[in-house]
């Protein structure tokens, strides 16, 4: 099963995470199926990248959001529209 989730990368106490779509049985940092975006927290404000049009491709072939995707992706839509 497809799974899109956060892969930690950066060093100890500066992390930034990749939004990637990756097989459930690989490990974290582990192989990936395609890299959709990335989040980094570090930042003031948030900087949050993704590719909508390949996230909704892997969401239409059955691929799982993870929760904390799910809810980066609820936080950019809401402040896309605040934006708008």
């Amino acid at each position: 099963m497809v799974v899109i989730r956060l892969q930690r990368r950066g060093t100890k106490k500066t992390p930034h995470h990749r939004i990637v779509a990756a097989d459930r049985r690989h490990a974290q940092r582990g192989r990936v199926l395609e890299t959709l975006g990335y989040y980094d927290p570090s930042d003031d404000p948030p900087r949050f990248l993704l590719d909508e049009a390949r996230l909704g491709y892997w969401v239409s072939t059955g691929a799982q959001m993870s929760e904390a995707v799910a809810a980066l992706v609820r936080r950019f839509k809401r402040t896309q529209a605040n934006a708008v």
